[in-house]
């Protein structure tokens, strides 16, 4: 394997993760993305049959549905902005927002970002884009941004009483052109992809996206987390950074004193693992055994 990779850096990095390809073959190392774009789709196509053949499974969009007629699913922000407008939501919105908050509570809230959100789609092919046409990278936004305007999100609703940010949230614009045909809003979209590729470098999902920050908060205790169980196996080959939409919670696990992300920034996209020619990174869960839930509680109660 190390043989590989040396070769592989002798002949240049003419192609990104060229190391890990060279490993686990193409499909390796994509496997993670092609899997959440399967997931991606699934969802969307779950939304979809209902309009397009009439066959309701999933009912009504990312922001507030139902799942075979039965069990409500809302998005936790859309119905605390409904509570903050002054409105008392029917108690399916309440209970369907508590049934997402636990289920993100579980897998890890920024899973819904990289595993489920449409838009990550958008900001993807803008970083890919940046990789390919090798533009500079720009000055990064402070990562907190999105916690305050997840803050104005919600106090907006107080001063209005009506929720301001479902009228420009690009998650339901998306699914609406997509399955109405319906063109408003498009402009958003365009804008986040613009903002993404030419200005910086994974500005809405890293540093704007509110919807991202409360499921940061939510997911902040899940016991799933990305790990570098072979840390000392890394050679500095920077994949996993140019490829990580949140790169600041890597250095942590490869040169700190434990190896789990605990940053609930993390998204889980499962990159870093796919790039990774020495396999560095895998799934884990962090409570799996008791050194993991010592070394997790010790890291966390420092910060």
């Amino acid at each position: 394997m190390n043989k590989t990779i040396n070769s592989t850096k002798t002949h240049g990095q003419e192609r990104f993760a060229q190391a890990s390809i060279d490993e686990l073959g193409w499909f390796g190392a994509h496997k993670f993305l092609l899997l959440r774009r399967l997931s991606q789709l699934s969802v969307l196509a779950l939304f979809a049959i209902g309009p397009w053949f009439g066959l309701w499974l999933l009912k009504g969009n990312l922001s507030s549905s139902e799942l075979l007629g039965v069990i409500p699913l809302s998005d936790p922000l859309t119905t605390l902005q409904v509570l903050f407008a002054g409105h008392l939501p029917e108690m399916t919105l309440i209970l369907g927002a508590v049934i997402i908050a636990l289920f993100y509570a579980l897998l890890g809230g920024r899973v819904f970002c990289s595993w489920v959100c449409p838009v990550n789609v958008i900001t993807d092919t803008a970083s890919f884009l940046r990789r390919k046409l090798k533009l500079p990278r720009a000055s990064e936004m402070p990562n907190n941004l999105r916690y305050y305007l997840l803050a104005l999100v919600l106090i907006l609703p107080v001063i209005t009483g009506y929720t301001v940010w479902e009228w420009v949230n690009p998650v339901p614009i998306i699914y609406r052109a997509l399955l109405f045909s319906a063109g408003s809003g498009l402009w958003i979209l365009a804008a986040i992809f613009l903002l993404d590729l030419f200005i910086a470098e994974r500005a809405w999902c890293s540093h704007l996206c509110p919807t991202g920050a409360l499921f940061a908060l939510i997911g902040k205790t899940s016991p799933i987390k990305v790990t570098a169980v072979n840390a000392d196996a890394c050679n500095n080959c920077m994949d996993c950074f140019t490829v990580c939409p949140e790169r600041q919670v890597l250095k942590p696990a490869l040169k700190g004193s434990q190896p789990i992300i605990l940053d609930s920034d993390c998204t889980q996209c499962g990159r870093c693992i796919d790039v990774c020619a020495p396999r560095v990174f895998q799934y884990q869960n962090r409570f799996s055994n008791k050194e993991s839930n010592r070394i997790a509680q010790k890291a966390e109660n420092n910060q």
